[in-house]
């Protein structure tokens, strides 16, 4: 069995489906006011702002029982709640005084009964609500919760309509008159204490904690938080941090290993870069040789040597000066054409100085 609350949270939510659809200043029929099977909540062929008065014609509320009432826009009217002494019944056309005991009263309105001269003893102001300031409405009659353990009491059972996914069933919510601490017992109609956690059990009612497992014992409250050990808080903050760590030393074994592959494409970079340089630099070298032995090329070449041509000199050279091997080490993939004009700004000056002679 459910608890009150959840009876009245289904309330609540057939209050914004049922609602009427006649608005202030239409028809209605006060005959048509009921309790919707299922949820029990009222409904009326009016609206939510509107009641529908004794001439049969929908009226803007006078009052409202609930805190954040429904179907109301942010702009709208609201009607006050009801100071204390008073009640606003589920028509909501005005504010009421509380009922005296044996008074009809609407279904489980608990608020609509004047409450007892002890209420402070016998209210219920635990999270279950069982009471309202100690008065309760049974069977659409006002009581008063102040029966003790052994005496008659009076119970009210109800079913509700329930949800779960897809499915629909029964829930069956319990009530009765007697003190905090106790329970109407449905068959003997006799109060009786409540029951500890682990004792057999039938309904929630009988339990202390309001809660009848499945298996028949009386288990913890619905909304009991759960309490684990210290080794489970050991565990979890050793995982965190032991995850932390393996993440931080596996960035640094994959950056060092970057690096080093990096600094491995440079070097070789280097000794080709290198190596280029050295080869242009003799080439530049064997030019300018060949250049300066033409005739004419400051005494250098012998005019009296029929082999002083610039392919023999250059052969000659070339045969001479021993040219510098290319690296032995692999390609970097870093090698750049080089586009500016100091590569061969040497080769040219060269030229031209031949050209001028």
């Amino acid at each position: 069995m459910l608890l009150l609350p959840l009876t009245l949270l289904f309330s609540s939510w057939g209050s914004f489906v049922y609602a009427g659809s006649q608005a202030k200043g239409q028809n209605c029929t006060i005959g048509n006011n009921r309790l919707q099977f299922g949820t029990f909540q009222f409904h009326s062929d009016c609206d939510a702002q509107t009641y529908c008065s004794s001439q049969n014609t929908c009226e803007l509320k006078g009052c409202r029982k609930d805190q954040y009432p429904f179907g109301y826009p942010p702009d709208a009217y609201i009607p006050p709640k009801c100071p204390s002494g008073q009640f606003c019944p589920d028509e909501s056309d005005a504010c009421q005084p509380w009922l005296p005991v044996n008074s009809p009263c609407q279904l489980n309105r608990d608020d609509q009964c004047e409450p007892p001269p002890n209420w402070q003893e016998l209210a219920d102001t635990s999270k279950y609500g069982r009471n309202v300031n100690g008065s309760v409405c049974l069977n659409n009659v006002c009581m008063w919760a102040n029966v003790t353990v052994g005496q008659v009491c009076e119970v009210e059972n109800t079913a509700y309509v329930a949800y779960a996914g897809n499915n629909e069933f029964i829930d069956i919510v319990s009530r009765g008159n007697c003190q905090i601490g106790l329970y109407c017992d449905s068959q003997s109609l006799v109060c009786i204490q409540t029951k500890q956690l682990g004792e057999t059990c039938d309904a929630d009612k009988e339990c202390l904690s309001f809660n009848c497992l499945s298996k028949g014992v009386c288990g913890a409250g619905a909304d009991s938080p759960n309490h684990f050990g210290i080794w489970v808080y050991t565990m979890v903050g050793v995982g965190i941090f032991g995850g932390m760590f393996v993440t931080l030393i596996g960035l640094f074994l994959i950056h060092r290993r970057q690096r080093d592959q990096e600094r491995e494409k440079r070097l070789q970079y280097w000794h080709e870069q290198n190596a280029f340089r050295q080869s242009i630099m003799q080439m530049k070298e064997i030019a300018r040789n060949s250049i300066l032995s033409l005739p004419g090329g400051n005494g250098v070449g012998n005019g009296n040597s029929n082999r002083s041509t610039v392919c023999s000199r250059a052969g000659s050279e070339e045969s001479s000066t021993p040219m510098i091997q290319y690296s032995v080490h692999k390609s970097s993939g870093l090698r750049q054409q080089c586009l500016s004009d100091d590569c061969g700004s040497a080769y040219d000056d060269i030229m031209m100085q031949a050209g001028e002679r």
